[in-house]
Formats: C-alpha cells, sequence, structure tokens
C-alpha cells in the first residue's frame, strides 16, 4: 500500500552533483566515440571542460560554502555537504583521467594521421621555430608581465580560468644560491593555439611559446622549473534585493566582487615539483584534494578553438543540413495573416529561429501594432531582437522588456542591453525581487477591422539566435484569446502588482506549474487504480525537485506507465520494486544540446500536451517565474507527440538509466538505426528542398503530423540525411 512506502527515502534519490558528473561522463563518451566525425569528437572534449568549470563555480562552490558555514542538513540522497563535497571530487579526479586519457591516447594521434599537429617546442622545423621566437618577441613580449614573489611584493591575485606560469629561479651570481619564485599569466588578449608555418594544420599552444623564451623576461636569473597552473573560483552571484531599484548597481558590484572569490579547484601540471605545489596550494589556500594534476594541457576548452582553426576537413565534421523556414512565415509574407489562419509550431534548429526573429522585426514595423512586450533571459552578444525592440520604440510603439539581469554568467551582457534598450526608448523591467524570469514569452498587441488582437510566441528556450543554431527547442505562434489574456496578465503581474487569479490556458510559476502537474499524476493514478491505461511521458532538462520524484514514485506504484527523456541531471532511480518499475529515463546526448520541454499526459487515449520553460528543479518550480502552455491544434499536438516519439526510439544517441544507476546504449541488434537528431536534421533538408523546387509544398506542409519511425523512411540511406561518416 501506498502509505506503507516511504517515496521521500534518500535511498531511493540519486545525489544532483553526482548525477550531473555522470551526464558530463556521456558527453565525454561522444568525445571518444569514433561513430562521430573527428572534429566533432575534438569539439566534444572542449565541451567537457566547458561544462565542468561552469558547474565548479557554481555548484561546487556552494557546498564548500554549506561546509565552510557547518551547514547540519542533507540533501535528498542523505548526504551532507560535507559528504558530498568529497564524493563529487573524487568523481570528479576520475573524470579528469578519463579526459586526458581520451586525450592522449585517441585524439591526438587521430588528428596526426590526418595531418593535424598539435606540436610541442621539440617537434618544430627550423622554419617554425623561428617563426615562435618572432613571435615572442614582436608580440608577446611587450605584453608580458613577469611578477615577482618576495617579502616585499606578495603573491599576486590570480584571476579566474586564467593560465599563469609559476617560476622557480636563483639570480646567476648569488653563491648561497636562494631560490626565488614569480608568476606570469599567460595573456588572454591572444589566440592560446597559434597556427605555424609549414603546414596547413600544424598548431602549438601559446603556453608553450613563452615557456621556451621566458628566460628573456628574467635576465641574470636561472629559471629551475616552469610550471603551468590554473584556478577555477567561486563565481556564484549573491544579491541582496530588498527591491528592484538599484539592481543593476548590486549585479554590477557583484560582478566585481565576483572574481575574487575563493580558490574552489586548482589544476597545476603533473610534472610540478612538490616545493612549488605546495607554494601554490598554500598562497591559493586551496584544499588538498580540490588539487588537480593534469597530465596534458590544461583547461582543455582550446580543443573546440583548434578545431574551428582546422582549414579544410569538411569530412571530419557534421554534415550540414538545410534548416527550414515555411514560406507564410518569411519576410516576404506577412506574418499575422499567418497566424491568424492557423497556430505555427517551430522545432529548433530544425526550423529556422530566424521566423521568431521575423515576428518581432514585422511588429517593429507594422502600423496596426500598438504593443510589444518581451521577455528576455539570455540574448546573444549582437541580437537582432535587440534592434528591432528598439526600432519599435522609435516607431512609437508601446515596447516593455522584461530583462533578467540576474541570468547567470549572462549578467554583464544583460545589463549592458538592459542600458542600450532603455536608451532606444523601451521599458525595461528587472526583475521580480526574489525570482528570476525564465521565462520565455513575447507579445504584440495589434489594432484590426474587427478589434485588438494579440499575437503570441511561447518557447521552450531563450530568445537567443546564436544558441537556435545548436539546441533544441520547440516554440508556438498563436493568436488564441484565451492564451493572449493570459500573457497579457503575466506581463501585467511582472511589470506591476497584478495577481491574476486564474488563467485559462498557461500554468505560471512559481507554484502553478508544480501544482499542475500533481493534478495530472492524482489523476493518472486514478485511473491506473480503475484499470484504465495511462501513459506519462515527459521531456527535460534535469529532475531534481524531491516532491515531484515522489509524485512520480507514487504514479509508478499505482501502475502508471511513466517515460522521461532527461538529457542532464536525473535524481530519481528507476527499477526500485513497487516504486520506480514502471518508470523508464533515457538521456539524448549528440549534435544538439536537447533543451526543450515536453510534457504529455494520455489519459485512456485522451492527449494533453504541453511545453514549458521549466524543468522539473525546486528552482524553477519555487523560484522562478515560468510559463508551461497547452498545444491545444490537433495536427500540431500530433507533431509534438511524433517528435517525442521518435526522440524515444532513438537508438544511437539514447543511454538508457539501469536499476543500478548506470546510463547504458540500447542494444540495437536486428533493429536499423534511428539517430533523431539526424533524422530531424535530413527531414529539414527534405522539406527546404521542396520547397525550393517546383513541388513547393504548402506552407503548413511542416506541420503534418510525421509517422512512426518505423514506417518512415530511413534518413541514413537519404542522400540528404547522412549519419555524418
Amino acid at each position: 500500500m501506498t502509505d506503507k512506502i516511504d517515496f521521500k527515502n534518500p535511498k531511493y534519490y540519486n545525489n544532483r552533483e553526482l548525477s550531473w558528473l555522470d551526464f558530463n561522463e556521456r558527453v565525454l563518451e561522444e568525445a571518444r566515440d569514433k561513430n562521430n566525425p573527428l572534429l566533432e569528437r575534438v569539439k566534444f572534449l572542449g565541451i567537457t571542460q566547458s561544462n565542468l568549470d561552469e558547474w565548479v563555480m557554481v555548484r561546487v562552490a556552494s557546498l564548500a560554502k554549506l561546509v565552510e558555514v557547518k551547514w547540519d542538513g542533507k540533501d535528498s540522497s542523505g548526504r551532507s555537504a560535507e559528504e558530498q563535497l568529497r564524493d563529487v571530487n573524487v568523481k570528479a579526479h576520475e573524470m579528469l583521467v578519463r579526459q586526458y586519457s581520451t586525450l592522449n591516447r585517441s585524439l591526438l594521434p587521430a588528428l596526426n594521421q590526418v595531418d593535424i599537429h598539435l606540436l610541442k617546442v621539440g617537434d618544430l622545423t627550423p622554419e617554425q621555430y623561428q617563426f615562435i621566437k618572432g613571435y615572442f618577441h614582436d608580440e608577446l613580449y611587450p605584453v608580458l608581465t613577469p611578477m615577482a614573489d618576495d617579502s616585499s611584493r606578495p603573491f599576486p591575485f590570480i584571476n579566474n580560468d586564467s593560465l599563469n606560469l609559476s617560476l622557480r629561479l636563483n639570480k646567476k651570481d648569488d653563491e648561497e644560491g636562494k631560490t626565488l619564485y614569480a608568476t606570469l599569466q599567460v595573456p588572454s588578449i591572444f589566440s592560446r593555439v597559434i597556427k605555424l608555418p609549414g603546414g596547413d594544420n600544424d598548431f602549438i599552444l601559446i603556453e608553450d611559446i613563452i615557456k621556451q623564451f621566458v628566460d628573456q623576461l628574467f635576465i641574470n636569473y636561472t629559471i629551475k622549473e616552469v610550471s603551468v597552473f590554473r584556478v577555477i573560483r567561486d563565481m556564484d552571484l549573491d544579491v541582496a534585493e530588498e527591491d528592484t531599484s538599484d539592481l543593476l548597481k548590486k549585479v554590477q558590484q557583484q560582478l566585481k566582487l565576483r572574481e575574487h572569490g575563493q580558490v574552489i579547484r586548482l589544476e597545476v601540471d603533473s610534472t610540478i615539483s612538490s616545493k612549488l605545489r605546495k607554494r601554490l596550494v598554500k598562497e591559493l589556500q586551496t584544499a588538498e584534494d580540490s588539487v588537480y594534476e593534469v597530465n596534458g594541457p590544461l583547461d582543455l576548452t582550446f580543443m573546440s578553438k583548434l578545431a574551428g582553426k582546422v582549414i579544410g576537413h569538411d569530412d571530419l565534421k557534421y554534415r550540414p543540413f538545410k534548416p527550414y523556414q515555411p514560406a507564410a512565415l518569411d519576410s516576404n509574407h506577412n506574418i499575422f495573416d499567418a497566424i491568424q489562419k492557423h497556430d505555427w509550431l517551430m522545432q529548433h534548429p530544425y526550423d529556422k529561429f530566424d521566423s521568431v526573429v521575423e515576428f518581432i522585426r514585422q511588429a517593429s514595423v507594422d502600423s496596426e501594432v500598438l504593443a510589444i512586450k518581451m521577455t528576455l533571459y539570455r540574448v546573444s552578444g549582437d541580437s537582432p531582437i535587440i534592434k528591432y525592440l528598439g526600432r519599435a520604440a522609435q516607431n512609437g510603439k508601446q515596447v516593455t522588456v522584461l530583462v533578467e539581469v540576474k541570468a547567470r554568467f549572462d549578467e554583464e551582457n544583460n545589463v549592458h542591453w538592459a542600458r542600450q534598450l532603455e536608451k532606444m526608448g523601451c521599458h525595461v523591467i528587472y526583475g521580480l525581487v526574489g525570482l528570476k524570469t525564465h521565462s520565455k514569452l513575447s507579445l504584440v498587441v495589434r489594432r484590426e477591422e474587427n478589434g485588438i488582437r494579440r499575437y503570441v510566441h511561447m518557447g521552450t528556450g531563450n530568445y537567443n539566435d546564436v544558441t537556435a543554431h545548436f539546441y533544441t527547442d520547440l516554440g508556438l505562434l498563436t493568436c488564441n484569446t484565451d492564451i493572449g489574456i493570459d500573457v497579457t496578465n503575466i506581463f501585467n503581474m511582472l511589470s506591476g502588482y497584478s495577481r491574476p487569479p486564474y488563467f485559462h490556458q498557461l500554468h505560471i510559476s512559481p507554484n502553478g506549474i508544480r501544482e499542475f502537474i500533481t493534478e495530472r499524476l492524482d489523476e493518472a493514478i486514478k485511473y491506473a487504480k480503475q484499470g484504465k491505461p495511462v501513459h506519462v511521458q515527459m521531456k527535460m532538462n534535469s529532475l531534481s525537485d524531491q516532491d515531484m520524484i515522489a509524485k512520480l514514485y507514487e504514479a509508478s506504484h499505482a501502475g502508471v506507465t511513466v517515460d522521461l527523456i532527461i538529457r542532464g541531471i536525473c535524481c530519481l532511480k528507476t527499477g526500485i520494486k513497487d516504486v520506480s518499475d514502471h518508470i523508464t529515463v533515457h538521456s539524448i546526448v549528440g549534435r544538439f544540446l536537447e533543451h526543450s520541454r515536453i510534457y504529455l499526459f494520455n489519459f485512456d487515449g485522451e492527449q494533453q500536451v504541453y511545453l514549458a520553460s521549466a524543468d522539473l528543479m525546486t528552482r524553477n518550480l519555487n523560484r522562478r517565474v515560468e510559463q508551461m502552455f497547452p498545444v491545444l491544434q490537433p495536427d500540431l499536438a500530433q507533431r509534438v507527440v511524433s517528435i517525442y516519439t521518435t526522440m524515444w526510439n532513438d537508438n544511437v544517441k539514447t543511454r538508457t538509466l539501469d536499476k543500478n544507476g548506470v546510463y547504458k546504449r540500447v542494444d540495437r541488434r536486428g533493429r536499423e538505426p534511428l539517430d533523431s537528431q539526424e533524422f530531424f536534421a535530413a527531414q529539414a533538408t527534405r522539406l527546404t528542398e521542396a520547397q525550393q523546387g517546383e513541388n513547393r509544398p504548402k506552407s503548413g506542409a511542416q506541420f503534418q503530423p510525421m509517422m512512426s519511425p518505423q514506417n518512415q523512411p530511413d534518413p541514413f540511406n537519404d542522400e540528404d540525411g547522412g549519419d555524418n561518416q
């Protein structure tokens, strides 16, 4: 019976941070997978590093702070902060070994085989050596600043995520040979990967050039040792919010303070002497288990840059595809006429993000448009949407933009854009006290013959034209009256004190999304107990909220079939008898970052389809403004179900979470390979080519329900699809 089972028993939960490391292992597997194009594998290795760095700056930093203040609580898996910090450091050290094993044993030899070389100084030809010598003297020498470290000059401040050289040296005329120390920061204004003459794809790292000639900076001294090191600091933003009137100023202050956060991770060359290592640990006040000895170049993010500098070799990259844009949503057609006829669903990056940009562009110049309201969480450095919002304000339209200046690691960019929007005449809101606004909404109010009509775009991802090329997201364009009223009420809530008593179609966090999903799961439990068929399918980035997991356990216990596609963190355990034996978890890690959030409920054949900006994490459900919205048009609802089904049947990039907490590849024996991302890319290419050709489909053809994958043509045999080999 349900009342005999404690669904919050700690043994039923995975630790969040260890689960995140499992996710990064899946990314590392892509770097090791020889079925992926070589230069894409190189990029995946770089991605594992950038993922780790951000995780350490925020999540590990938070654990370190909890340990420091002697927090006596425990996470859902029953671990104290101290136990979590210990466990993640052990697992992160193991990951470091695998990262560098992948680099040294797999990727660098494979690159050498195709004449792409990352060279050391000893490997250079005489011509190449003369080149680096000239590069050092002409470019680097005037910029480098050696910092002595002695009794009169204290150990210098080391910037977060900067590469540095630590030096041990003696004065040449000092008979006693007293050991001296110095530090030298590798300047970040230069590219770290330097292209060499003499070969199309010969490269060297900037720190190797500096190490070779560093004695030029210490005349009359003998260099005893040079070692590279890097620190990762606590970069979590801590803004106390009494009100938002001076929030911008506080964010800017915190950005400056953040640079001086505590050192959370110290990376050093594995060849470093114990003397130099001890000195760095002491000066940087680093915990011993936070020191990582690296067998190779520090900071593997340079691998992504290396892949980008390679000349030629398109055969070692993913085959390009042609994203689709229905003619009705392009710049040659009135987008509002198209939305009046029916709703439009977009699946990025397979459908062009240009349609969303076009929606704002046309609104900015349309004489019938009275107002534009929009939420911005992360935008690109050169956002066309910002430009069109400014143009709209200059064209006399009422433009209101909520810019979330607390969006992690985008704070500086967002503060800049907030200022720019204000200068262009837009009303800018900086979010709500104590809450991040993570919803993705835009509203265009238009005066038409029959009165005021509201046009809405809602999405699962950010209004970012750059990430839209490699994040998978879903968006909906609609002029549904109830949804328009709901979105208007949300903006009134964000800009004023209004709190609508209810919403017609949308569900809003904080609290609203949690309540709605709980109600759906309660209904599913009721159906299952009555012996009626019921199926719950969800897709998200992360699942960590304990109450939500407990409710999913309760549903599984009652006999509800629950299928979950979770890219990253999953604190839920599968295969627990009487608790989670009806729950299956898949994770897809591939060419594109799976970012869309889909929530499907099938009650005895009655299918309910929802999309959302929120994952099932406590922060999304309790501390953020998020939206969940229905897909009401039947053909589009069916398309979402088909998209989910295609992803569920993926057997190339899917890993399944087993009862032991291990993610395993799908057994493909006897089955046609299906890579869902390549399938969608091939489908987009076919639609685009058909539209460009004589047999142009109707503008809505993209939105016809897809067949199940078993009945579809094999994209891997299609000349426009390809499996990237």
